[in-house]
């Protein structure tokens, strides 16, 4: 499981909202933690409503006041500033991976709002887009705060590619190490939800096209049995369903209609969002929900855009 937790922090409040969750899963998993802040170039003077952290001096002093204030009595928590100012901030933390050789990185999205797709153009976007090492997304509260953060619920969509079930062993990990069921969920789109050119042929085809979808649904539910007695008798408890409709909507709606703490997908996650997972599925459940979301590179992510 995760050894190592990268949390890149500007200084604001908004950022900080990664914090439960580092400092949560640091505890479970016993591991290493390590608060970077990287100064850039060129920064304005304040960052979301705040101050910007623009020299080295008052970054440190940042930093190890979280450390003591969030990660009290741990002392496996490290604080780094790369104090050669930079212009690219999220290719820094990318880069810091040869460094430090972190296996997880925990940030915050600081967009705002469904149009601008939450994690659209941010620094954790382009973390996620250039990077090939899992990156759990949090999200402030309504009123900007850290929300706690718990591992009892792991949500798991799946949709039979074998890509995206990278995504299984991670969540299956975390499963062992929080005590936590999985839930595990495939989307077949239902008549009304298909896009793209299955629209077309559905138009000519409307009848062969609702087999098609009701034996695509029947096909998943034995895919995802499978997958929930192969858990089984690992000792990890798993549930599985098969739900019709529009996939991202209705993964983003899960969270509001049972208890779920966390959201693991696998993503190819490259080039300005355009690989993330089944035709941009990802980045709409990014946009949709304010669960936090625990993105895992998919096999081939470095060469795939699709």
């Amino acid at each position: 499981m995760f050894k190592h937790i990268l949390v890149p922090l500007d200084g604001s409040p908004l950022a900080e909202a990664a914090l439960p969750a580092a400092r949560f899963l640091a505890d479970k998993l016993q591991a290493m933690v390590t608060l970077l802040h990287v100064i850039e170039k060129d920064a304005p003077k304040e960052v979301h409503g705040q101050p910007h952290l623009s020299n080295s001096g008052q970054a440190k002093e940042y930093l190890c006041a979280i450390r003591r204030e969030i990660f009290a009595g741990n002392d496996r928590v490290k604080c780094h500033v790369h104090e050669t100012a930079v212009k690219d901030v999220a290719a820094s933390i990318v880069s810091h991976h040869r460094e430090f050789d972190h296996d997880l990185i925990v940030m915050c999205s600081h967009g705002r709002g469904r149009a601008l797709h939450l994690i659209l153009g941010s620094i954790a976007q382009k973390v996620i887009a250039m990077g090939s090492i899992p990156v759990l997304i949090t999200h402030p509260d309504e009123k900007n705060n850290a929300p706690a953060f718990a591992c009892s619920a792991i949500l798991v969509p799946l949709d039979g590619d074998a890509d995206h079930e990278m995504a299984l062993p991670v969540a299956a990990g975390l499963a062992r190490a929080c005590g936590a069921i999985l839930r595990l969920v495939q989307v077949v789109p239902d008549f009304n939800s298909l896009s793209g050119p299955k629209t077309v042929t559905s138009r000519f085809l409307p009848a062969t096209t609702t087999k098609m979808l009701e034996i695509a649904a029947q096909d998943g539910a034995l895919y995802l049995r499978e997958i929930e007695d192969r858990l089984a008798s690992q000792g990890i408890p798993a549930s599985s369903h098969v739900l019709r409709g529009d996939p991202a909507g209705v993964i983003a709606a899960i969270p509001g209609q049972s208890p779920l703490d966390l959201i693991v997908l696998a993503t190819h996650g490259k080039s300005g969002m355009k690989g993330f997972w089944a035709g941009s599925v990802a980045h709409k459940v990014c946009s949709q929900s304010k669960t936090p979301l625990l993105l895992v590179p998919a096999a081939g992510t470095a060469e795939t855009e699709s």
